[in-house]
C-alpha cells in the first residue's frame, strides 16, 4: 500500500536525508522516498505492521513534522509555493530594514559616511556595540526558523544545513555579548587597548548578514524551486473546476469532482472536457495538445473516445463519463509525473550518501579549525572567525538539490512533449541505451491494414464498387481495410454472402457471382489469374497482401492490403542510428514481410514469425551480450518483452497491460519521441553532472579556503559574510542550471 505524507520543516538534503533513514528503519515500511522540492514523501508500506500514526511520530522524532494526504479525489497534492516563499519574502524584507543601518553604523567609518565617527570614540564604545546589538536583535528573531530547526536537528543527532547556520551565527553573536562585557571592563579600569580591540571586533554584523544573506539565497532558491514544480500545478490548473451535466433532462451546473460514470456532460465550443468518455451526440476538432503535445486537433464523432483536459474547438458535444477523478487521463499523468518526480536515478544516490555524513563533518572541520588557529598562536577572535566561515560556507543543499531539481523539471518538460517517464531511474539508463528493439504492428506500422494498390482489368470505379459491396458483411481485417476504402461510395446490395475461413467471401450482385480473396480462392474456382500473377508476387515481396477479385468466369481485379507504416517511422529510425543507437524489429508477421519493411526502413536487424515468449528471450539475449536495451511495443504480446527491457517504452494507443509494463510512455504514438526522450535524457544526465560537479567543487574548494588553508602562504582568508554569500549563491546555482532544461 502506498502513504503519502506531507513533511515540513526541511531545509535541505541533510534533512530529507533524516526523514528517510528513520522511516526507512521502521518494520512494515518497504520503502520510503522523500521530496524536497515538493515536501512530501511516499511510503511503500505493509498497513498490517505499520500505521500512518506510527510514521508521523517517527517523522517528528527526527525533528520535522508529518501530515497524512488523502487522495480520495485530487490526484496529487503539490506543496503550496506561494505560502512559504511569501514567508521567506518577509523575513528577508524584515532583516534588510535592520541590516543596514547596522552596517552603516559598523562599517561606515571605513568609508568616511558621515555620523559614524560619533560611533568610535573609545568614549562612546558602549552605545556602539549596544546600537548594533539592538540592530541585530530583530534580524535574529524574524529568522528564528533557523535555531529552532537547526537546534532541535541537532538536539535529535541528525544536524542540517540549518545547524550549521544556527551555530554559525549563535557564535557570532554570543561573542558579541562577550566583547560589550570586555569593553565596559576595558573602561571600567581604563585601559582602551582592551576597548579599541574589542569594539573593532563586535561580530554582531556577521551574525546580522548570515542570516540575512542564508535568507537571500532561500528567497531565490523558493522562486526557482516554484518554477521547477509549476509543471505539476500547470497540469492540475488543466482539469475544469465545474461542469455541465445532463440529469433528469435537465442541465445542471456542478463541480467537476461530483461527476460520477455514467453522467451525460454537455460540452460546448472552447470548453476544456472534465472526464475522459465517449461521445454520445454530436462532432468537433477536439485539441488534445495539453496531454499528446499534438497541435492540430483531432476531428471526433458519436463513438469516439475523448479525454480529460482536452479541449472543444468547435460543435457542441455529449460526452457519457467512463473515467472520473483519480482515474481519468490527467490524474493518471500527473500521478505519472508526481512519482517520477519524487523517485530518485541511481546517479543521486552518490549525493545521499554524502548528505548523511555531511553536516557533522563539516562541525567537526569546524572545531578542529578554531583549535588548530589558536594552537599556532592566533587570537580567539580570528579563530573564532575561521571556525564560523567553516559552518555558513558549507553547502549541502547545493548538493542535495543537484539530482531532484534536475529530475523535477525533466520530469515536467517531457510530460508537455507527451512523453511521461515513470521513474528518474528509467529516465538516467535511457540515456545509455546502444539497442532499441520494435515491435512491428501498431508501433512501426498504424497497426491496422489499409488498401495501398488498386489494378482493375475493368472499368476502375465499377471494379472498386463491386469490390466494397463483397467485402462489407465481412469482419475480417482485410475485408474491412477494403470496406474503409470505398465507405463514401453508393455500394450494391449483396445478396447470398458467403466467407470461406482461410480463402475469402462470395456474394451475389444484381444476379452475378463474385469472388474476393486469395489465390487458393480463385485456383478453387478455376479462374485464371494469370494477368496478374507477377503483380501479386510483387505486392507480396514488398509486405502487402494481394486480394483477387473475380465473376464466376474471370478475373477482374487485384488489391493489395498492408498494414501501413506510419508516417514518421522512417526519419525515427535515421534519427536512432544517427545516436548510433542499433535498430532491431520484432514481428510475428512472415519472413517476407518483415524484410520489405527492413529494406524499406535501414532496420539493422529483423526478427520474423515469434511469439510473446520468443520476443522476451530475445531481449534477454541482447541483454546477456552486455547491450543496454529499449525496448518498444504496444499490444499484451509486447509486455513481457517491455518487463524484461532496460527500458521498456509503451505508445499511448496499445493496451492497458503494456502501459503498465513499461518505463515510458509515449502519448502521440510517434516513434520520433522515443528518439526525442533518448536525446532529452542526455541532456538530463549532463545537467546533473554539472549540477553535481559544482556541488562538489564547490564544497572542496570552499571549506578548505573558509578554514584558513591560504592564510599563511598568501594572507587570504573568508569572512562569514563573504562565506554566508556564497553558500547561498551555490545553492541558486544548481537550481538556476536545472531550470535551463526547460529549453530543451
Amino acid at each position: 500500500m502506498n502513504r503519502k505524507f506531507e513533511i515540513t520543516g526541511m531545509s535541505c538534503s541533510a534533512c530529507s536525508a533524516a526523514v528517510e533513514t528513520a522511516v526507512g528503519k521502521l518494520s512494515g515500511v518497504k520503502s520510503a522516498q522523500v521530496n524536497l522540492l515538493l515536501k512530501n514523501m511516499s511510503c511503500e508500506v505493509d498497513e498490517s505492521i505499520v500505521s500512518d500514526s506510527i510514521i508521523i511520530e517517527t517523522v517528528k522524532k527526527v525533528g520535522f513534522s508529518a501530515i497524512s494526504l488523502s487522495d480520495e479525489k485530487s490526484p496529487v497534492s503539490v506543496a503550496p509555493p506561494d505560502l512559504e516563499y511569501t514567508k521567506i519574502a518577509t523575513r528577508l524584507i524584515v532583516s534588510a530594514i535592520f541590516l543596514i543601518p547596522l552596517m552603516y553604523i559598523s562599517m561606515g567609518h571605513m568609508v568616511n559616511l558621515p555620523f559614524t565617527g560619533f560611533f568610535h570614540s573609545p568614549q562612546n564604545a558602549i552605545s556602539f556595540s549596544f546600537t548594533q546589538l539592538l540592530l541585530t536583535l530583530p534580524i535574529m528573531y524574524v529568522n528564528r526558523k533557523f535555531f529552532f530547526v537547526g537546534f532541535k536537528a541537532l538536539w535529535k543527532r541528525s544536524p542540517n544545513m540549518d545547524s550549521l547556520v544556527a551555530v554559525g551565527s549563535t557564535a557570532a553573536f554570543a561573542y558579541g555579548i562577550f566583547a560589550i562585557y570586555m569593553i565596559g571592563y576595558g573602561l571600567g579600569i581604563s585601559d582602551f587597548d582592551i576597548t579599541s580591540r574589542y569594539t573593532m571586533n563586535l561580530y554582531f554584523e556577521s551574525a546580522a548578514m548570515i542570516l540575512t544573506l542564508v535568507t537571500f539565497g532561500k528567497f531565490l532558491e523558493e522562486r526557482s524551486k516554484g518554477k521547477t514544480s509549476s509543471a505539476i500545478t500547470k497540469l492540475l490548473d488543466l482539469s475544469p473546476k465545474t461542469a455541465t451535466v445532463l440529469r433528469d433532462n435537465i442541465e445542471t451546473i456542478i463541480s467537476a469532482e461530483d461527476i460520477v460514470i455514467g453522467d451525460i456532460i454537455i460540452i460546448k465550443p472552447g470548453e476544456k472536457i472534465p472526464v475522459d468518455g465517449i461521445i454520445e451526440d454530436g462532432f468537433s476538432s477536439i485539441n488534445q495538445s495539453a496531454l499528446t503535445g499534438e497541435s492540430i486537433p483531432v476531428d471526433k464523432t458519436i463513438g469516439d473516445t475523448v479525454l480529460s483536459a482536452s479541449i472543444n474547438t468547435s460543435g457542441s458535444l455529449k460526452v457519457k463519463a467512463t473515467k472520473v477523478g483519480k482515474d481519468t487521463t490527467l490524474a493518471n499523468i500527473i500521478k505519472l509525473v508526481e512519482n517520477a518526480s519524487s523517485s530518485k536515478a541511481p546517479i543521486a544516490r552518490l549525493a545521499d550518501k554524502v548528505s548523511g555524513i555531511f553536516v557533522p563533518v563539516v562541525m567537526i572541520i569546524s572545531i578542529l579549525s578554531v583549535a588548530l588557529w589558536l594552537i599556532l598562536g592566533y587570537s580567539f577572535e580570528f579563530s573564532l572567525g575561521i571556525g564560523i566561515a567553516v559552518l555558513v560556507v558549507s553547502c549541502p543543499c547545493a548538493l542535495g538539490l543537484a539530482t531532484p531539481v534536475a529530475i523535477m523539471v525533466a520530469m515536467g518538460r517531457s510530460a508537455s512533449k507527451g512523453i511521461l517517464v515513470k521513474s528518474a531511474e528509467s529516465l538516467e539508463i535511457l540515456h545509455s541505451v546502444d539497442t532499441v528493439v520494435l515491435d512491428k504492428t501498431g508501433t512501426i506500422t498504424a497497426g491496422k491494414p489499409s488498401v495501398t494498390d488498386v489494378e482493375s482489368l475493368i472499368d476502375n470505379e465499377e471494379f472498386i464498387k463491386i469490390a466494397g459491396s463483397i467485402e462489407k458483411n465481412s469482419e475480417h481485417p482485410l475485408s474491412l481495410a477494403v470496406t474503409d476504402y470505398t465507405k463514401n461510395l453508393q455500394l450494391y446490395p449483396a445478396e447470398n454472402f458467403k466467407a470461406l475461413f482461410g480463402k475469402g467471401v462470395i456474394a451475389t450482385i444484381n444476379g452475378k457471382e463474385y469472388l474476393g480473396g486469395n489465390k487458393k480462392l480463385m485456383l478453387e474456382y478455376n479462374i485464371d489469374t494469370s494477368k496478374l500473377d507477377a503483380l501479386a508476387d510483387e505486392y507480396a515481396e514488398d509486405g502487402k497482401t494481394p486480394l483477387f477479385f473475380a465473376d464466376s468466369s474471370s478475373l477482374i481485379g487485384l488489391i493489395a492490403v498492408a498494414d501501413t507504416i506510419k508516417p514518421t517511422s522512417f526519419d525515427a529510425i535515421e534519427k536512432l542510428k544517427s545516436l548510433n543507437i542499433k535498430v532491431l524489429m520484432l514481428t510475428g508477421d512472415n519472413k517476407i514481410t518483415a524484410n520489405a519493411i527492413k529494406s524499406k526502413l535501414g532496420i539493422d536487424e529483423v526478427f520474423s514469425e515469434v511469439l510473446p515468449a520468443d520476443k522476451e528471450e530475445i531481449v534477454a539475449a541482447l541483454q546477456r551480450d552486455n547491450k543496454i536495451v529499449a525496448m518498444v511495443g504496444d499490444g499484451i504480446n509486447d509486455s513481457p518483452a517491455l518487463s524484461r527491457a532496460d527500458v521498456g517504452i509503451a505508445v499511448s494507443s496499445g493496451t492497458d497491460i503494456a502501459i503498465e509494463s513499461a518505463d515510458i510512455v509515449l502519448m502521440k504514438d510517434d516513434l520520433l519521441d522515443v528518439a526525442n526522450a533518448i536525446i532529452f535524457s542526455k541532456s538530463v544526465i549532463k545537467n546533473i553532472k554539472q549540477n553535481l560537479f559544482w556541488a562538489f567543487f564547490y564544497n572542496i574548494i570552499c571549506i578548505p579556503l573558509a578554514a584558513g588553508a591560504l592564510f599563511i602562504p598568501l594572507g587570504i582568508t573568508l569572512s562569514p559574510m563573504l562565506a554566508s554569500a556564497a553558500m547561498s549563491l551555490s545553492s541558486v546555482f544548481v537550481v538556476t542550471n536545472a531550470l535551463r532544461l526547460y529549453k530543451k
